[in-house]
């Protein structure tokens, strides 16, 4: 079966560099900050360009224990980052690999637009449904509207 592509596009009210720095640049510092349930998130492999393997530990008790993440492609110049999840308990046991591809551009209200196009490539011969992938695809969007909310009440953070 061919991957299960979503795509879906967010509206900020934060500058597209700064919620680039600190959601993507800044985020094994920040996140563990502003979400308690996220013990670290730490490089495992690499220097932290494409090809470099990043961990992220979660606290005891959520269900999940880490989630690897593999930097597929970053450019700060263009506001672009890919990467895939390729190992881990929040990857669903079905797929074989999530790929995420986010792009954040700076609207003409002086915020910016993210958007998020994420593509689930199940394992050979399994079929999934929407439905399967909601959990996975709302825990993304959580991530996202914590660091905007923090990026909203603290003007001068990475400003």
């Amino acid at each position: 079966m061919d991957a299960v592509t979503f795509t879906a596009e967010f509206t900020s009210t934060v500058e597209a560099g700064r919620l680039f720095k600190a959601l993507i640049l800044d985020a094994p510092n920040l996140i563990p900050k502003l979400m308690p349930t996220i013990q670290n998130i730490q490089l495992v492999e690499g220097n932290g360009g494409p090809g470099s393997i990043q961990e992220i530990t979660i606290v005891e008790g959520t269900g999940i224990k880490h989630v690897k993440h593999r930097i597929d492609a970053i450019d700060n110049e263009n506001l672009t980052y890919n990467y895939s999840v390729i190992d881990g308990d929040g990857k669903p046991e079905i797929l074989e690999l999530v790929s995420h591809e986010v792009k954040i551009e700076p609207s003409k209200e002086g915020g910016c637009k993210i958007k998020n196009v994420s593509k689930y490539h199940p394992k050979k011969g399994v079929e999934i449904k929407e439905e399967d992938l909601k959990a996975v695809r709302e825990e993304a969007l959580v991530v996202l509207k914590v660091v905007d909310a923090y990026l909203v009440a603290n003007p001068e953070a990475y400003a």
